[in-house]
């Protein structure tokens, strides 16, 4: 079996160390390369092609969100691994949305990082997260995701509707007609899986299409 083939990625040499020293001790992997910076990274993964990239976020020159949104459109076969003190959301979902296949926290284990790894290698998703913070995360990447499947003139109208209009004030803002947007509205809980206008306005502040300060 071939071995997976992982690049390290952080500015601290001593990190570095001790990550790859427990790698070493993993027969199925092999670290092909470390860098200090995403710039770097970048330069290693073309050479090296790896199959995983261990990425830290906080770093000099090209920080890990931004050298993995290059990773991920440069090298599409190269999967992104988030390496990362912090363990909250918005981590998180940053992560997720430059395109991270994983998410783990620097205190992980061994045999999760292990894990992560694997799983990654393979293709899939993989976040090393307290349950109640990897639930919240992959809700709000589903609900992202139906929101990227709405028209634009669907999100137009769930926006006004969001905003207390009703369907006759929506037809006229929109020029349209008033069976129009009652047909907007229809096929728009049809789509998100709502049954009233109260979770309709719910699912738009949620994504942020409409603020509550509006």
């Amino acid at each position: 079996m071939n071995k997976v083939k992982v690049l390290l990625v952080d500015d601290h040499p001593l990190v570095r160390s001790g990550i790859r020293s427990l790698l070493d001790l993993m027969p199925e992997i092999q670290v092909v390369a470390e860098a200090g910076d995403g710039h770097e990274a970048l330069g290693l993964i073309e050479k090296y092609q790896p199959d995983v990239v261990l990425m830290d976020i906080a770093m000099p020159n090209l920080n890990g969100l931004q050298a993995t949104v290059r990773v991920t459109k440069e090298f599409p076969n190269v999967h992104v691994i988030i390496l990362s003190l912090h363990s909250n959301e918005e981590y998180v979902s940053r992560a997720l949305a430059s395109g991270a296949k994983g998410y783990l926290v620097k205190t992980c284990s061994a045999p999760q990082l292990e894990e992560a790894i694997a799983i990654v290698a393979s293709g899939n998703t993989y976040l090393g997260l307290p349950d109640v913070v990897e639930d919240s995360v992959l809700q709000k990447s589903a609900e992202k995701t139906l929101l990227e499947r709405l028209t634009p003139r669907q999100r137009e109208v769930l926006s006004l509707l969001a905003e207390g209009g009703t369907v006759r004030t929506i037809a006229r803002s929109l020029n349209i007609s008033v069976k129009t947007v009652e047909s907007h509205r229809a096929e728009l809980m049809n789509r998100l899986g709502l049954h009233d206008i109260a979770s309709l306005v719910r699912f738009a502040i949620k994504v942020g299409l409409v603020s509550l300060d509006d």
